[in-house]
């Protein structure tokens, strides 16, 4: 099965699934927890100005698809952006050779991050498909040079605790992400930065997705962002789920006698209702659950309330 094809599959089925309960547990003997979530709405102004998220993604069309909604309204709220691949995305796609496939996904990335005002896209290149056969302390080291580097106050990945995940890349990613994040503000872990003019830098706000049940305390609403986002799925025409897809219904119904309005009269119009309507219906189910057009799901982990730096920079006034 193409990835394509599957990533159709899997979207379509979440977007008709039920929202998860906010309550869970119950008997004796049984562990019980109770998990509020937030609405997170647009704000006005620049509340994030001087602020840098690092969107990290295993392949070219996971922020895209998860999480593009919200990466663009935290850019559009004052952040720098930067989209940092870890997989050579070798495995996914059209293309006549494995280099063929990789430069275009590559390509496809980078135009990606053009369309969500990215201030760059970085590759790391790890083998696709084959990330759990990698040590992840090496791919550790390496984003906790990148967070320091680019002084990361925000991450944005895949849940490292989410279940049924399937794919290696995918919670290798997301756990070499999590403990990275952890440890980039620490002096004694890997201290020889500092021959390259680097500080450790604390990483105070995580933003996590998944593809499969997780524990949801953040919903983002998404709506104003949600054609932006179209706009940028587009791009993936290598192995993304929107890619030229509408167009090719459109024809395929043309050539049977049939066409629906939703897709419009031209092939532009038929690719973006399509990755809308379809590729990324899950954000309309998600949104409609509460009472919103559109909104992404995440687990979302904020700054620790003992951290004195994160205190300090919200309540310290002038003398």
């Amino acid at each position: 099965m193409q990835r394509r094809d599957f990533l159709e599959t899997s979207l379509l089925a979440a977007a008709q699934a039920p929202p998860a309960r906010e309550t869970q547990g119950g008997g004796t003997g049984s562990t019980s927890y109770q998990l509020p979530v937030t609405i997170e709405r647009p704000v006005s102004g620049k509340p994030h100005q001087g602020k840098v998220i690092a969107a990290i993604q295993p392949h070219c069309d996971d922020i895209a698809i998860f999480s593009a909604g919200t990466l663009l309204k935290l850019i559009d709220e004052g952040y720098t952006a930067y989209l940092i691949t870890l997989s050579d995305d070798s495995m996914a796609g059209s293309g006549d050779t494995y280099g063929d496939i990789i430069l275009k996904n590559e390509r496809d990335t980078i135009e990606v991050a053009k369309r969500m005002g990215c201030k760059d896209s970085i590759f790391l290149n790890y083998p696709n498909h084959n990330m759990d056969a990698w040590p992840v302390i090496e791919i550790r080291a390496r984003l906790v040079f990148l967070f320091r580097a680019l002084k990361v106050d925000t991450v944005m990945v895949y849940d490292p605790s989410a279940l049924y995940e399937r794919n290696p890349d995918h919670y290798v990613t997301a756990r070499a992400v999590e403990w990275a994040a952890a440890i980039s503000a620490t002096k004694w872990d890997y201290p020889e930065h500092s021959l390259a003019g680097l500080k450790p830098h604390a990483v105070r706000e995580r933003y996590y997705f998944a593809r499969g049940p997780q524990l949801v305390n953040r919903v983002v609403d998404i709506t104003t962002q949600m054609d932006r986002k179209v706009y940028a799925n587009l791009a993936n025409v290598t192995q993304g789920p929107a890619g030229n897809t509408g167009a090719r219904l459109r024809q395929r119904l043309a050539s049977q006698g049939k066409r629906l309005d939703l897709l419009g009269n031209d092939d532009d119009t038929a690719n973006r209702q399509y990755t809308k309507h379809f590729a990324l219906a899950r954000d309309r189910a998600r949104g409609q659950a509460h009472k919103l057009e559109y909104a992404e799901y995440f687990h979302y982990i904020g700054p620790d309330e003992s951290d004195v730096e994160a205190f300090i920079e919200k309540h310290a006034k002038p003398l």
